[in-house]
């Protein structure tokens, strides 16, 4: 490895780190405390857990100050040596994956194994240059640099997975990274930044812990190059607007509403198990769970029986297939709910519940259920679940979602570029593939941290970037606390159009109440 990666860097053998304790905000490669403090609570007994850092104005001037003095260093070191980098990072947090797994699941039951895989993959991704035209008069090549200091805004749900998602693209394409963990999930993501200092040089990783302030600090400060936000559509809207005002780039990944189309020749039993777990998998809480569930006519009874063991329920005028009552025990529980043909313009059909609720709807015309499932000003993903493949990929491909699979949902891959359509994200994630996906917008997804440079070496030429998209085919409960709506506006709460709503109309919430 290059000597700018050895210099200032901790790299020790096997990590050592204290996870129950001690969770700081890492500043210039040293632990940082804040005079104020903040902590959350356990969502399964509303314990209360470790104290964390709330940053100043004054920590993130000096992060940003670290973090564009490490990148005039780190965006010259090989492409090579920031892989093996990366891939040492990788294998140090897979030696106390055990210790993450045990912080994460009081937080949010996610999995450590997924977020080592997408390190490694994302870590042996190419980054070739590009020769546009190569002929006697002139030759043109697109090469990618790196923008320079990246902002990180990870949600609550996947606080893990989803810092290490956005981290690791960072460094390996030369950039220097700043992450803000979510409030109401900050401990993996402060202790996963501790860990890194044993392996990039003071400044190229950070982490910044705080309250409702200090998101828009972060989206607006002239010394952050990038944005990349993961969160709910209306926050994202303010991020962006946030960002404009200096231009920064940003990348959104924002909610989804997805809808899954049953076609009549499936196997009942076998694709209401695997809808079932599409829709319930970490209660809900996944901006690309399955959300709207549209089922022939011909199998909808059989295919609603076999999902919830059907129960015969009135709830608000609507029959509730299962659940529709309150946990009483300690904590933040809902049973997993399914609407029967819930009203088309209902709000559990119209908006993203993002949650453990999910209405099942009957169809009976092709033309007319791709128009239902596309009526949606959210464009995450969608599934199609039909034997007939060559039809499956035809209504697939009118999908108006950024992943449409076949007879699967919610199949993510590092290698594969994930995005949304329409109010569901801004730019694309993770991948640089040059397969049948679509090789720009996958650059594009170069993890949106390069930025696209014509080297003109011959005489004056242009570089025309095409949209692409892709079909994905395949043949084959704790939940988290909402705690405060209104804290909506700190770019990293949960998301869901019920909290916009409920945020619109100034109501009290939770103990918390919109200020006048």
């Amino acid at each position: 490895m290059s000597p700018a990666v050895i210099e200032g860097s901790k790299n020790a053998g096997s990590p050592t780190l204290d996870f129950t304790s001690g969770f700081v905000q890492i500043i210039n490669g040293e632990p940082s405390i804040t005079k104020e403090t903040r902590y959350t609570v356990n969502p399964a007994n509303l314990q209360p857990k470790e104290k964390v850092p709330v940053a100043t104005k004054d920590n993130l001037d000096h992060a940003v100050d670290a973090a564009r003095k490490a990148f005039r260093t780190w965006s010259k070191v090989s492409y090579e040596d920031r892989r093996s980098a990366v891939l040492a990072f990788a294998d140090a947090v897979e030696k106390v994956k055990t210790d993450f797994r045990d912080l994460l699941v009081p937080q949010a039951n996610v999995e450590i194994d997924a977020a080592i895989a997408f390190i490694r993959g994302l870590a042996h991704i190419e980054l070739p240059e590009d020769v546009i035209e190569d002929d006697d008069k002139r030759t043109i090549i697109t090469r990618y640099v790196p923008i320079g200091v990246v902002g990180a805004i990870i949600p609550w749900n996947f606080p893990f997975l989803l810092a290490a998602s956005k981290i690791t693209p960072a460094l390996l394409t030369g950039n220097v990274v700043i992450i803000k963990p979510s409030p109401f999930t900050p401990y993996c993501g402060l202790k996963l930044v501790e860990l890194a200092q044993q392996f990039f040089p003071p400044g190229v990783v950070q982490s910044l812990s705080g309250d409702d302030r200090l998101g828009p600090w972060l989206t607006s400060h002239p010394g952050i190059d990038k944005i990349s936000f993961t969160g709910s559509s209306t926050t994202g809207k303010l991020v962006l607007q946030s960002a404009a005002g200096t231009l920064k780039r940003v990348t959104l990944e924002l909610g989804g509403n997805d809808p899954a189309i049953i076609f009549p020749d499936v196997d009942v039993d076998k694709v209401a198990e695997k809808v079932a777990l599409y829709s319930f998998l970490n209660s809900g809480q996944i901006c690309i769970a399955l959300k709207r569930i549209y089922v022939h006519e011909s199998i909808y009874e059989q295919f609603r029986d076999a999902m919830t063991f059907f129960e015969d329920i009135e709830k608000q005028g609507w029959k509730v297939a299962t659940g529709g009552k309150i946990d009483p025990s300690p904590g933040y529980f809902i049973i997993p709910t399914v609407i029967d043909r819930p009203p088309e313009d209902s709000r559990i059909v119209v908006e993203e519940p993002f949650g453990p609720i999910v209405p099942l709807l009957s169809w009976k015309d092709e033309e007319d259920v791709i128009a239902r499932a596309n009526n949606s000003p959210m464009g995450l993903g969608a599934s199609i679940w039909c034997n007939d493949l060559k039809k499956a990929e035809k209504v697939a491909r009118e999908m108006q979602a950024g992943s449409v699979w076949i007879n699967t949902h919610f199949d993510l891959s590092p290698m594969a570029p994930f995005g949304g359509h329409k109010e569901s994200g801004l730019g694309v994630e993770w991948a640089w593939s040059t397969d049948a996906i679509g090789q720009d917008i996958a650059k594009d997804g170069a993890i949106r941290f390069k930025e696209a440079v014509a080297d003109l070496v011959k005489p004056l030429g242009a570089t025309v970037i095409l949209p692409a998209g892709g079909v994905f085919m395949f043949k084959g409960l704790s939940c988290t606390p909402q705690k405060d709506v209104f804290t909506q506006l700190a770019y990293d709460t949960p998301m869901g159009g019920s909290t916009r709503l409920q945020e619109s109309k100034g109501v009290s919430w939770k103990g918390s109440t919109k200020p006048s």
